[in-house]
């Protein structure tokens, strides 16, 4: 019986949807947002974050005081209690989409082989 992957895509975005964890994340980004200074630090920890991800995309170097920048404002959000709630939430649906990737994955791997 032929299976439609759309469907089943769809399935699991619902899947993902209902989730006990993304109903978590949803809730600390709401508790992050409604607080005018975790808002404005996690806002600014994210701006840096894609600042430098564009760089790296585009083949630039990121210079040391960018780093230390990075380093600083990493530390500084995660002292804050919400923000690091909200980001601990947030590794846990990464864990979650990485363990889905794999599982998706795996028919390919089985027919070519693994990298290993």
């Amino acid at each position: 019986m032929a299976v439609n992957l759309h469907d089943a895509a769809y399935e699991l975005e619902k899947a993902i949807r209902n989730s006990n964890e993304l109903n978590e994340l949803k809730k600390m980004y709401d508790a992050v947002n409604a607080d005018d200074t975790a808002r404005t630090m996690f806002e600014n920890f994210r701006n840096i974050q894609m600042q430098l991800q564009q760089k790296q995309m585009m083949g630039e170097e990121i210079t040391q005081e960018e780093v230390e920048q990075a380093q600083k404002s990493v530390a500084l959000v995660q002292q804050h209690e919400m923000i690091g709630k909200l980001m601990e939430a947030e590794q846990r649906m990464s864990v979650i989409i990485t363990e889905l990737n794999q599982i998706i994955m795996k028919p390919l791997e089985e027919l070519y082989g693994s990298a290993e």
